[in-house]
C-alpha cells in the first residue's frame, strides 16, 4: 500500500482523477494488464449494485491492488446498506459509493459509518484495511483514515439532484451521477425543469455540488468521452478498461 495516492486531496483539489473497471474477479496480474493500458488511471472501479457481492473476492482484490499501491472504489451494493460500510471498508476499499442516495439521513449514515471518532461512529477493526500495516497505532490510524477515505453520494433521481445542498455535508468528498436510473425518472417527470437533457441536468447539478464544495463524478465509461465531461466541469470519471 506505501505510496498510495491521497485520492481525496486529489479530488478536493479539483484535480481530473480517472477510474477503471475491473472484473470481480481480477487477479493481480489482470489489474496490472488493465492499470497498464493508461497512465492517468488514479484508481480501480468495483461494483456489487449490479454484480453478485462477495466479500472474500473484494478482500482479494484489495489486497492485490494495495501490492502495487492502486486505491480501490467499491459501489455498495444498496442504499439502505450504509450501516455496513465500516465493515466493507475493513476489507480494504479506499472509496465507497453509495447508490441512489436521495435522503439526507441516508448521507448522514454513510458518514457517521465511513469515518471513525470523534467524527463518525466506525468501528475499529480489520485485518487488510488500507493503510493499517503502516499506521498500526489506532489513534494514528483513525486519524489519517478520516484524511485519506474517499466518500461518494450517488444520485440518480431529479428529488436526489434537488436535494444536493442537503445531502452534502462534512465528510462528503464528492456526488456521483446516475444516468441510467435518471433517464427513467426524467421520462416520468416529463414536465420537470430538470427533464429535458442529462447533460442539462448534469451543468445545474455540477453548478449545484460546487456550490457546496464538493465534486461530480461521471460514469462516462468510454475514454474517448473524456474531455466532454471534463469541459462540462466534471473532474472524477471511471471508465471500461481500453
Amino acid at each position: 500500500m506505501a505510496g498510495e495516492e491521497n485520492l481525496k486531496e486529489r479530488i478536493r483539489r479539483g484535480e481530473t482523477t480517472i477510474g477503471v473497471s475491473v472484473p470481480w474477479d481480477a487477479t493481480k496480474t489482470q489489474i496490472e494488464d488493465i492499470w497498464s493500458k493508461d497512465d492517468q488511471y488514479n484508481y480501480i472501479a468495483v461494483d456489487s449494485q449490479h454484480a453478485p457481492l462477495s466479500e472474500p473476492t473484494l478482500q482479494s482484490i484489495c489486497v492485490a491492488a494495495q501490492e502495487l499501491s492502486i486505491p480501490v472504489h467499491f459501489r455498495i451494493k444498496h442504499t439502505n446498506y450504509t450501516w455496513q460500510i465500516g465493515n466493507w471498508l475493513d476489507l480494504g476499499p479506499t472509496c465507497i459509493e453509495v447508490p441512489q442516495t436521495e435522503l439526507e439521513s441516508t448521507a448522514q449514515e454513510a458518514v457517521d459509518y465511513f469515518y471513525y471518532r470523534p467524527f463518525g461512529k466506525r468501528s475499529w477493526g480489520g485485518a487488510t484495511r488500507v493503510g493499517v500495516a503502516e499506521n498500526p497505532d489506532i489513534h494514528d490510524y483513525t486519524q489519517w483514515w478520516n484524511g485519506f477515505g474517499v466518500l461518494m453520494l450517488q444520485v440518480e433521481s431529479i428529488q436526489a439532484i434537488t436535494n444536493i445542498p442537503t445531502l452534502v455535508r462534512e465528510g462528503v468528498d464528492c456526488i456521483s451521477w446516475g444516468p441510467a436510473d435518471l433517464s427513467l425518472d426524467r421520462e416520468a417527470h416529463p414536465h420537470h425543469a430538470l427533464a429535458g437533457s442529462d447533460d442539462a441536468a448534469l451543468e445545474y447539478a455540477v453548478k449545484v455540488a460546487n456550490d457546496a464544495g464538493v465534486k461530480v463524478m461521471y460514469r462516462n465509461y468510454d475514454w474517448k468521452l473524456r474531455e466532454k465531461y471534463i469541459e462540462a466541469g466534471v473532474t472524477v470519471l471511471q471508465e471500461l478498461p481500453r
